[in-house]
């Protein structure tokens, strides 16, 4: 059966299942606010302890990730990211996600060749353009003051 790739495109088309792009959009504006919420919540929290601004921030930046590897560990953190789609890729939550996830997926290969050797498989790229990045924008800066 021969068929052109227009004529592919085209039955591909059929066969392809409706994306509900509004629904998608509202549950992961809903979902990335709420994560957002607990993260100011957690923030109030530290301040109200009596830490200063500062401190809050790096305190909160702390149980963010943590809060985000355990839900990942225990399996919640997934079941959230299918309900809300993109509103998990909130930058501090995803990218711990993004970490702890081959993590688990690669313990079976052993704690040094599997999950250490594969923790950075999905952030390490991020990590490596990030640093280079910021290396380039800073020299940029400074030549030009």
């Amino acid at each position: 059966m021969d068929i052109t790739p227009k004529e592919y495109k085209e039955l591909v088309k059929q066969k392809s299942k409706k994306s509900p792009i509004v629904k998608n959009t509202v549950l992961a504006f809903i979902i990335g606010g709420l994560i957002c919420v607990v993260g100011q919540l957690i923030m109030n929290g530290w301040s109200a302890a009596g830490l200063n601004q500062e401190d809050a921030g790096s305190a909160t930046s702390c149980c963010l990730v943590f809060l985000s590897a355990l839900f990942t560990g225990l399996n919640l953190y997934n079941k959230l990211a299918k309900y809300g789609g993109a509103g998990t890729l909130v930058p501090i939550t995803g990218f711990a996600n993004a970490v702890v996830s081959p993590a688990i997926d690669f313990k079976s290969e052993g704690y040094i060749t599997g999950m250490a050797a594969k923790m950075f498989l999905v952030a390490g790229p991020v990590i490596v353009f990030g640093t280079l990045a910021s290396a380039i924008y800073g020299t940029v800066l400074m030549l030009l003051k």
